[in-house]
């Protein structure tokens, strides 16, 4: 792993949030279905960092929250996860 790759995940870990989401291992729909689920027992303005390992995700999570216009804050990969730092913006 590259110093890059390193220094970007600790900005992630790093971010203090709300809820942490475990979807790893699950296939679509199912990343986004939970996600979908937990936001909504969140408030406006706290946030979910969830987990990922379906390579699909980095597209549909990202889609999903500009069609909900809730907010990625941020998106990053280490091997087969990718994490997405979300805030519930309605």
């Amino acid at each position: 792993m590259g110093r890059g790759v390193e220094k970007k995940m600790s900005a992630i870990i790093q971010t203090q949030y709300d809820v942490f989401l475990d979807s790893k291992h699950l296939l679509c729909p199912m990343p986004i279905i939970k996600l979908s689920q937990a936001i909504k027992k969140i408030n406006v303005g706290q946030t979910i960092l969830t987990e990922t390992t379906d390579p699909g995700s980095q597209y549909d999570i990202a889609a999903w929250a500009r069609q909900t216009g809730h907010e990625l804050l941020s998106t990053e990969t280490q091997g087969n996860v990718f994490r997405f730092l979300v805030r519930r913006a309605k």
